[in-house]
């Protein structure tokens, strides 16, 4: 994959084969961990109607929870086709088990769905795995393939519960990862489930009226001492880099996150969540270790190894980011948050990096090419 490189206000091509020799020494890359679930079921009808309902997120439950769960599970959906489905439950019946599927409720252009099973002790995520389809990006226009399992996964991903790919680490190879080690460079974990709400479109006028999806993220303590450690350095020229969009959203929620905790002492941590303003609304003043270090002691001193949470924080210019000082992302569609995020990230200069790439015949979004931004 070719790799946009822009570093010193400069723009200039590379490959990604070359990108250790393009991030300072002792930088710190952070991966999201998410693993693609085959959320895509094909139901038939009595009518031999096929219809597909793609499994979005669990209805108030965490992705991992909602995953093991045996027999009975609840999640919001899209059905496709579903003008055919007209009434009753929907059955998909193999030689080993029966899965059926219940329309509770519609909810905004989703759809709120009980599945059961039998044999009822195995999981949901086994189920999935039988017979469910890996879901690649709609606008590739094509079916799912063999290649696409594997593809379609970072080397990173071990941790199932997103329906969309963090498609910046799809570039990672092993090779990649031992000339970033060569480089001293480092690597670090989060976790940020990707949502369906990752797609959906601005559709307002203003930024302000738009209403940001939220999403699960899990993030260690370890991973958090990484992080405050690699800010007690001096050195001056390393960067803490975030590989995709996703692990930015999940670092910069962990700086507002200890803001909260400073700025609301009395909050339970197990009740601590990050919501669309709240980047906006709290104090901009506190320093990056100290939030961090105010996170990180409370999560330890109610005895947790791991944050477990969502964030529905949205980033858009003016923003002032804390945490993140370089992103690794592919190209991102038009009237998207993430074309805000990007925005954000480096000013007006965004219009050029998309011009150059245009001009350049760089490949868009999840199975294309890619920048590196260091602003």
């Amino acid at each position: 994959s070719k790799l946009l490189i822009y570093k010193n206000e400069t723009i200039r091509s590379s490959t990604y084969r070359n990108i250790a020799a393009e991030i300072p020494a002792h930088s710190l890359l952070v991966f999201n961990t998410t693993k693609v679930i085959p959320a895509r079921l094909f139901f038939e009808t009595g009518s031999k109607a096929c219809i597909e309902i793609f499994c979005l997120e669990p209805l108030n439950q965490h992705p991992n929870e909602a995953l093991q769960q045996q027999g009975k599970a609840i999640w919001r959906c899209l059905i496709g086709r579903k003008k055919k489905w007209k009434d009753g439950d929907l059955v998909l019946k193999t030689n080993t088990f029966e899965l059926k599927a219940q329309l509770i409720e519609a909810q905004q252009g989703q759809f709120v769905i009980e599945f059961t099973w039998f044999p009822a002790d195995l999981s949901f995520l086994e189920l999935l795995e039988k017979v469910g389809q890996l879901p690649i990006p709609p606008y590739l226009q094509r079916d799912t393939t063999v290649i696409d399992i594997e593809r379609y996964q970072t080397l990173f991903a071990n941790e199932a519960g997103s329906v969309a790919a963090p498609t910046a680490g799809l570039h990672f190879t092993p090779a990649v990862l031992n000339d970033l080690a060569q480089q001293s460079i480092a690597i670090e974990k989060v976790t940020l489930h990707v949502g369906a709400g990752t797609f959906k479109p601005v559709k307002s006028a203003s930024i302000a009226d738009h209403d940001m999806h939220s999403e699960w993220i899990h993030v260690t303590t370890t991973t958090i001492e990484a992080v405050v450690a690699f800010y007690q350095k001096a050195d001056s020229a390393a960067r803490l880099i975030a590989v995709g969009t996703t692990s930015l959203r999940t670092l910069e929620s962990l700086y507002w996150l200890g803001v909260k905790v400073i700025t609301q002492p009395d909050i339970n941590i197990r009740q601590l969540k990050l919501v669309q303003w709240d980047a906006y609304d709290l104090p901009q003043h506190i320093g990056v270790e100290a939030a961090l270090a105010a996170l990180l002691n409370r999560l330890k001193a109610q005895g947790l190894t791991s944050l477990l949470t969502t964030t529905q924080l949205l980033i858009a210019p003016p923003y002032q980011f804390k945490v993140v000082k370089g992103l690794i992302t592919n190209f991102h569609q038009p009237d998207s948050t993430l074309l805000l995020l990007v925005a954000a990230f480096v000013g007006e200069r965004w219009k050029s990096l998309y011009e150059y790439a245009l001009a350049n015949e760089f490949r868009f979004l999840s199975y294309g090419d890619g920048n590196l931004l260091l602003p």
